[in-house]
This record gives structure tokens, C-alpha cells and sequence, in this order.
């Protein structure tokens, strides 16, 4: 798929391609674009080339033509049964705490362990070895330094009504999907992780039941944070060591069957051990939310962003408190670099629910809202 920005007059490209990558060009189809107006053009499956270029009609100023490739996402919501284990939010017995991959030529994982809702809930020290066993050990001061030094933060990340949403330094609003209701709270074990580097310049992002992969400031930032797959699980930290992703909250009554989990030496608490490249198989990534609930709405003023790259099923569902038609005006930030183009605008009659479908082709890193008259609104995005 292609979408194709213009200046202040309207402009008609032409896309070729070569057959066979041979230098032998081949009219494809001329697109017209409106006065500073966009297209989304899809390619149909028996549409192939090697290469395709574009040209104007005529001189124009500014233009950006921006092609999005994907395969479809064939994985289900079912995670795969290596996940067997790991704390689910009605679980009433887990355990869970603090993960540090230690220096001084130590080599082995502290993991401070807490046990909540079953007979022998309390805290402990546990040190994972190169050969997997995960021993109890008597060091209350290195307990101490943890809690002090590796403590969760609080209110980096929060959610309201409407969705999650998170504030940057700079103040920009970006807003994501929620997950499971219960992750609107914390759990039995308080807290939970929400961002820790597990790859080089790339943090692993937890937020309400969903993995993303958040890149270095240098390489785009929240602004180019992705979904890698919805859990809903309770995980209560993550960390990378010796090559593998290691996570902490496990359900009490886990499957002793699992090879992922490793259990301590007095059967008290367990880890999840595996590659980063296993979060896949949780499952493709799903939530609903949006920039509005029952939110008062200036005229023409954008709505915060909300993502929309990596997920597969899209839909919106739009309402209003208005006792007339409201138009809203739904944009598109394809690149992810802040650049806006108008995707439609759909016209709601008052009292009703209108829902919109997104084409399977269609994606866009993220969209935001518009409305044509001040009014309270909701907006829904719905990832399937």
C-alpha cells in the first residue's frame, strides 16, 4: 500500500513498476490527489514488480509518498502453553518480585521474591545460577539495597476512562490500548514493571496486558513503539540475563510440567525463563480504548494520539451527548513522524452509536480525532 501527500494544488502521479527488475518500466495506474489531500492506494495480491517509482504530474513543493509493507498476522489469541504458569489476574495465590542480573563477576540473578495469597505469603532471596537452579539464600541486606535501588516507578504510565496514556518530556500526549479491566489496578504484588532494556537500545515495554517494543530516543522513541503481543498476564518484573528473558509472576498452582519454569530448591516461588523472541507466541495483539469518554470536545481542536501500527482487526465506534449530527474528522499519521493526513470524515446522528471499519489493508502508525462542533463524545478504537 501506498498513501501520497500533496501541496496546495491538486496533483496526478503515475506509478510504474518493472516486471522483472530489469530497468523495463510499466505504466501502473495514475492516482489523483486533492489540493493538500492524501490517497491510500492498496496493491492487490497478483499485483507484483521488483521495483516502483512515482512521477508528479507536475512541479510541486512539498510531496511524500510513503509505501507500508506487512504480512498478515495468522496467530491467534490463544498463547502458546510454554505461558502455562505465569499469573493470570483472577489468580488468588502467586508469587512474584524484583529481578537484577548481577555484577562483580557474581554471574547470577538476584530475585527477591515475594509469595502473596497463599499460607506462607512472605518475602525472600533467591540467586538463579548458570545451571538453572534457583537456590534460597540468607542475604536481607542485598533484599535492602534492591527495594532501594531497583524500586518499580510509580506514575510513569497511567489510565483513565478512555485509555492508557503517557506524557513525554516534551508534553505530547500518546495514548494505547487497554487490556484486561483488572490491569486498571495493581495486583497481589503491587506494581508491576513497565519498561526495562532487555536488547540493545530497545526497552521492553509492559502496559495493561500488552508487550511493546520501545526504541532508543535516537531511533524514534515513543513516537516508533510497537506492539509485540497481548499476555494479560500479572508479570511483576522481566529482565535480561545470560542471553534469556527471565520474568517473575508465576501462579502458585503453575503446571509442574512446564520446562520454562524453574522452581526454587524449597518449592516456595518459581521464575519464567525463555527467549525474547517467545513473546510472539502470546498471541497477536488486541485491546480497545481511545483519546475520548464522555469527554468534552472543542470544535477543530485534534484529540491525543492513540496508536494503530501492529494491530490486525481495526474498528471505531464513535458517539455524542449532541442532540444534532456531529462530523468527525479522522487523521492519520502513516510515518510515525508527525506528519497528519486526513483518512475520512464520518458524520454521527445524535443518540446513535456509529461504527467504522477499517480496510485489512489499511494501517497507519497513529490516529487522532476531530470534531466538528463542541460536544461530549466518546471514540472507541476497537483491535481485534
Amino acid at each position: 500500500q501506498s498513501a501520497a501527500a500533496s501541496t496546495s494544488e491538486d496533483r496526478r502521479r503515475s506509478a510504474e513498476t518493472p516486471l522483472r527488475g530489469q530497468g523495463s518500466w510499466k505504466a501502473w495506474r495514475e492516482i489523483e490527489v486533492a489540493a493538500k489531500g492524501n490517497a491510500w492506494v492498496e496493491f492487490k495480491p497478483d499485483e507484483a514488480g521488483a521495483w516502483v517509482r512515482l512521477k508528479a504530474s507536475r512541479d510541486c513543493g512539498k510531496a511524500t509518498a510513503f509505501f507500508h509493507f506487512s504480512n498478515a498476522d495468522r496467530r491467534g489469541t490463544k498463547p502458546a502453553t510454554m505461558f502455562a504458569g505465569l499469573a493470570k489476574p483472577g489468580d488468588k495465590a502467586v508469587s512474584g518480585g524484583l529481578l537484577y542480573a548481577r555484577g562483580a563477576n557474581l554471574r547470577t540473578l538476584r530475585f527477591a521474591a515475594e509469595t502473596r495469597g497463599a499460607a506462607t505469603s512472605g518475602e525472600s532471596c533467591y540467586d538463579l545460577d548458570a545451571n538453572l537452579t534457583l537456590r534460597r539464600t540468607d542475604d536481607s541486606a542485598g533484599l535492602v539495597w534492591m527495594r532501594k535501588n531497583l524500586a518499580i516507578p510509580t506514575g510513569v504510565i497511567s489510565a483513565d476512562a478512555a485509555s492508557v496514556l503517557y506524557v513525554d518530556e516534551q508534553g505530547r500526549r500518546w495514548r494505547l490500548p487497554k487490556g484486561d479491566a483488572a490491569f486498571d489496578g495493581p495486583g497481589l504484588l503491587g506494581d508491576e514493571r513497565v519498561a526495562r532494556e532487555v536488547c540493545t537500545e530497545r526497552d521492553l515495554l509492559n502496559v495493561h496486558g500488552t508487550f511493546y517494543e520501545l526504541p532508543a530516543e535516537n531511533a524514534g522513541g515513543f513516537t516508533k513503539v510497537r506492539p509485540i503481543a497481548t499476555h494479560n498476564r500479572r508479570i511483576k518484573d522481566y529482565a535480561s540475563w545470560r542471553g534469556l528473558l527471565v520474568m517473575s509472576g508465576v501462579a502458585a498452582d503453575a503446571p509442574k510440567d512446564n520446562p520454562h519454569l524453574i522452581r526454587s530448591d524449597d518449592g516456595q516461588c518459581a521464575l519464567w525463563v525463555g527467549a525474547v523472541d517467545d513473546l510472539w507466541q502470546f498471541g497477536k495483539p488486541r485491546g480497545q480504548g481511545g483519546p475520548w469518554k464522555d469527554t468534552a470536545v472543542k470544535a477543530g481542536e485534534p484529540g491525543d494520539a492513540y496508536l494503530m501500527t501492529g494491530y490486525d482487526q481495526k474498528r471505531l465506534v464513535l458517539a455524542h451527548a449532541a442532540t444534532v449530527p456531529i462530523t468527525f474528522r479522522v487523521e492519520a499519521d502513516f510515518t510515525g513522524t508527525g506528519t497528519w493526513a486526513v483518512y475520512r470524515e464520518l458524520t454521527v446522528p445524535p443518540g446513535v452509536a456509529q461504527e467504522h471499519r477499517f480496510p485489512d489493508s489499511f494501517a497507519a502508525y497513529w490516529v487522532r480525532l476531530r470534531a466538528g462542533t463542541d460536544c461530549q463524545a466518546s471514540a472507541t478504537f476497537h483491535y481485534e
